[in-house]
């Protein structure tokens, strides 16, 4: 039996459009996919199960405004290792800081890049203070966003 999580998946048509839907909000009725994809709700459910069975879906959820809940400043900040070895015990490490939303391994200058929220400067420092003090971590560079103008899933 073929392993659907991790092979490509065909999407057609309406399999887009379900998408598109569901990320315009994943609480869109079945009723209101089927009206608008032409098939039935039985199909929708049956088709959405399938996409999510092949890892294509990954999970629906609401997303957290972080402004609305004090928190106003977003960062990324770049984490120069002084040995590739730490890298595992650095992210397990990161995974204890709940303001760092989002890790990434890289290639050029850093290691590894970060998504930082924090409620205003003092707090930001605050979190950095904590990335620095990590055994392995050399140095790091952080920027601040001013503004997010793009905020989008991808679309196939």
């Amino acid at each position: 039996m073929k392993n659907l999580a991790t092979e490509a998946y065909h999407l057609d048509m309406i399999d887009k459009e379900i998408i598109y839907l569901l990320m315009d909000n994943a609480k869109t009725s079945l009723a209101h996919i089927s009206s608008r994809v032409g098939i039935s709700t039985t199909a929708v459910h049956q088709r959405i199960k399938k996409l999510e069975q092949a890892g294509v879906i990954e999970n629906s959820m609401s997303f957290l405004n972080p402004r609305k809940v004090g928190y106003k400043v977003t960062s990324y900040m770049g984490v120069y290792l002084d040995h590739p070895g730490h890298y595992n015990e650095i992210v397990k490490s990161l995974r204890q800081i709940n303001q760092i939303v989002e890790a990434h391994y890289t290639t050029g200058d850093y290691t590894i890049f970060l998504k930082v929220l924090a409620k205003d400067n003092d707090h930001l420092m605050e979190i950095l203070s904590q990335v620095q003090k990590l055994k392995g971590v050399m140095r790091t560079e952080t920027f601040i966003s001013l503004e997010q103008s793009i905020s989008r899933q991808l679309k196939v």
